[in-house]
């Protein structure tokens, strides 16, 4: 099983007994009285000491231990003398798996910028800050796993490559071992797809809801939670070209059971997070309060622990698409033309609109259901006045939308309707249209970008720094 890691060993009664660290240095300082080396192993965000009497070991060996050398320490646990830490190791002997140049070791102990460590994201994740996010993202990872698990779903693994487009925007990355410096061409000089691999068109997934809705038409409740792709030319904070997607799909659900699932799922794996993710939580807590030091009054964070706790302890307010409307349009910064874009019935919301009526109106996360169906998916079922649907989207403070979901349209006739509609091909998603004609019944679903959830629990600003290795634009280096 290997020894036992620096969380194990920090939370042991220390009585001397004899104990092995094996770590990365973090920081190495020398006194007159004693060698202080700061050990860590990923374990945790807190670091172990052990300690040296000077002259103990060659100057030869302990020019190896730099910061970032990896080490083998064996010694004594015993009560720390110093502050800060209750045990710490008095060293017997120190091996040196591998060292690191204390000239072109990049982190060294000091403050580095995120967009620094962006471009050396093989490294990042010793730093005391992309630790904790991995950590934090892995409790997430587990969690949702858990949550679904222990209500009866089943977890469906849906394609990676498919030849279906599930929202229509056509943003795709394309699969091909054609060669692209001799593509075959039809008679009438279109790239001739028929002789790739699949004999079609193939591309990366933008989501595996489609085919999510397959089983649940057969095993009632089932999730997906697998990567995702969109070809989207954005370098916002808030986009990347892979990303994580949960997508739960639930037979014989209809509109407001799908919300009351959507609540209770991201107030319990936030609530998973707060109760076993607590140091981590608390040192990103204290980093982004160091940040908004520098910053005006008014554009100051809410601390973060505040934040989880205000979407956990609240109800989530449920209202109309046509209600928020009616909000916006009466508010003050309507009014005064504070928004910087406009408001009307039809108008896809923007963020600064989403984050108003959480965070100034309603003081509380919202569930905002029935949009207008032009600016809506074709699959999302169509309200009795012809205009809407039964969509819902979950906005959050600092964030906005996090969750988008709806009822599915369940009626044969309605759906290709609106495949027509749209512009799609009713021959490239038969099998999903075929499901509504052998034994339909209502059913409903949503998705979670996990990378929007990562970095609303971390509090982070850049969906960049929540992913170990981000893809977006002119970006693919590790």
């Amino acid at each position: 099983m290997g020894p036992l890691q620096i969380k194990e060993l920090l939370q042991q009664t220390p009585d001397g007994q004899s104990v092995t660290l094996k770590g990365w240095v973090r920081t190495k300082r020398e006194s007159k009285n004693a060698i202080f080396i700061a050990l860590n192993d990923g374990s945790t965000i807190h670091n172990i000491q052990a300690v040296a009497a000077p002259g103990q070991f060659s100057a030869e060996l302990l020019l190896t231990v730099t910061t970032g050398s990896c080490l083998k320490i064996t010694g004594q646990l015993v009560e720390s003398q110093g502050s800060g830490q209750a045990v710490e190791v008095k060293i017997d002997d120190i091996f040196v798996y591998g060292t690191a140049d204390v000239d072109s070791y990049p982190l060294q102990p000091k403050r580095h910028s995120l967009e620094f460590l962006r471009e050396i994201a093989h490294l990042r994740p010793r730093t005391n800050t992309f630790s904790a996010i991995l950590r934090i993202r892995h409790a997430l990872a587990f969690a949702v796993h858990k949550y679904y698990n222990d209500r009866g779903f089943f977890y469906l693994h849906t394609p990676i490559i498919t030849a279906s487009d599930a929202e229509g925007a056509g943003e795709m990355f394309r699969v091909t071992t054609l060669d692209l410096d001799k593509l075959p061409r039809t008679d009438e000089g279109a790239i001739n797809f028929k002789e790739d691999f699949f004999g079609r068109e193939a591309n990366l997934t933008v989501s595996g809801q489609l085919e999510g809705e397959l089983g649940a038409m057969a095993l009632s409740k089932i999730y997906t939670f697998g990567p995702t792709f969109r070809a989207e030319n954005s370098n916002t904070t808030r986009h990347l070209a892979e990303f994580w997607m949960i997508e739960p799909e639930m037979a014989f659900f209809e509109l407001e059971d799908n919300m009351d699932l959507a609540e209770d799922f991201i107030k319990t794996v936030i609530t998973y997070a707060l109760e076993n993710c607590k140091d981590d939580l608390a040192f990103l807590e204290n980093r982004l309060a160091d940040e908004d030091k520098n910053k005006p009054q008014n554009e100051r964070s809410i601390p973060l622990l505040e934040k989880l706790n205000f979407v956990v302890e609240n109800a989530f307010e449920r209202l109309t698409y046509t209600e928020a409307i009616d909000i916006l349009l009466k508010s003050k910064p309507h009014k005064e033309k504070k928004f910087q874009y406009p408001v009307g019935w039809g108008i896809d919301l923007s963020s600064e609109h989403e984050r108003y009526l959480v965070e100034k109106h309603f003081k509380k996360p919202v569930i905002l259901t029935n949009y207008p169906r032009e600016i809506k998916s074709f699959y999302m079922k169509l309200d009795d006045d012809g205009k809407t649907v039964r969509a819902m989207d979950v906005l959050f403070p600092g964030i906005g939308e996090i969750i988008g979901g709806s009822q599915r349209e369940d009626n044969y006739e309605k759906l290709l309707e609106r495949v027509h509609e749209v512009g799609i091909d009713p021959e490239t998603i038969w099998w999903y249209l075929e499901t509504r004609k052998f034994g339909t019944a209502p059913h409903s679903g949503f998705g979670l970008g996990f990378e929007r959830l990562v970095l609303f629990v971390t509090g982070m600003g850049n969906i960049r720094d929540v992913i170990p290795f981000p893809r977006y634009p002119k970006s693919a280096e590790f």
